[in-house]
């Protein structure tokens, strides 16, 4: 009897026991590359710097998505060294089309083909993945049949999704910055890294959220980052501080592995992350987009915290 009632007894702290929580994994991928100068590095300087910051915050593989269009278009200089150094650092790179082009501004078969061209240069290449990230995360708009025509051309091509589940709309705050420098505006650099860093754990945890309430579950997320100055200088901090609010930084192979990697959510709006696209699929009730990705609140805080403006409010 004495034996049952201490079983019993286990059982009862067993059960009062809060449930551990689930892992939150995501794995860093950056966007535009090779990406020309931004306000404050050269365009070598900013990979060196990237691939140190990279190491220093121990994350183990990052994939950057490759315009070749764009190889020589840094200050007259090709960018091959600058995507050889960051294969050699031990990351990947996937394919973001030849130059960058808008698939709701063209043919299917256009639009394919500027793939090709991208791709007869990138197989060459070691280091790569045959990942496609579609420009402006833009799947078709609201043109369907467009739409699966290149998913079925990508898939005959063995291209997989390159999809992104969290995202800040980094690319704004660093032509922000951009446009405060060439203007001769004081940037408060603190608040700005502050800032950087504050809205991309944000957006994380947004995502995650998000992604819990539409596949039960919290997924591998893939965060979309562009190549720029910002990312170079702050990626540190930013890995930092997703480690203290409990992410783990992983791989981008092991995110592209999980098995979300294999949806094709049907909207009637094709484009922007696979989280908001399969919560619109599932039902699921606004909001279903981060607050700051909303360009004229994301300048508002910009121009408040980094710059020190009064903004009226409209």
């Amino acid at each position: 009897m004495r034996i049952w009632a201490k079983l019993m007894l286990v059982l009862a702290v067993l059960v009062a026991l809060p449930a551990a929580a689930a892992p939150k994994r995501i794995a860093l991928t950056f966007d535009d590359v090779p990406r020309n100068r931004g306000a404050f590095l050269t365009p070598d300087q900013r990979t060196d710097r990237l691939i140190a910051g990279l190491r220093m915050a121990g994350v183990p593989q990052v994939a950057f998505f490759v315009n070749p269009g764009f190889l020589l278009n840094e200050d007259g200089k090709g960018g091959e060294r600058r995507i050889a150094a960051y294969v050699a650092a031990g990351h990947v790179i996937g394919n973001h089309s030849w130059n960058h082009p808008h698939l709701n501004a063209m043919s299917a078969e256009d639009y394919l083909a500027n793939i090709d061209k991208a791709d007869a240069w990138l197989r060459q290449q070691p280091g790569f993945r045959p990942w496609f990230r579609f420009p402006f995360l833009d799947e078709g708009g609201a043109d369907k049949a467009k739409r699966d025509a290149v998913r079925a051309g990508l898939a005959a091509r063995g291209y997989r999704n390159g999809y992104v589940t969290a995202e800040a709309s980094d690319w704004n705050m660093e032509s922000l910055t951009i446009a405060a420098k060439r203007a001769g505006k004081t940037i408060d650099m603190d608040a700005l890294k502050a800032l950087y860093v504050e809205s991309h754990v944000l957006a994380a945890d947004f995502y995650d959220d998000l992604a819990i309430g539409t596949w039960g579950r919290s997924p591998i997320h893939v965060m979309l980052l562009h190549e720029t100055d910002l990312a170079a200088m702050y990626i540190p901090d930013l890995v930092a501080a997703l480690k203290a609010d409990g992410w783990e930084i992983v791989s981008a192979d092991a995110a592209f592995a999980d098995p979300i990697s294999k949806l094709f959510p049907d909207t009637p709006h094709s484009g922007g992350t696979l989280t908001e696209a399969a919560a619109w699929e599932k039902g699921l009730p606004l909001p279903r987009w981060y607050e700051r990705n909303d360009i004229p609140l994301a300048n508002r805080l910009f121009a408040e915290r980094v710059l020190h403006e009064t903004v009226l409010a409209e």
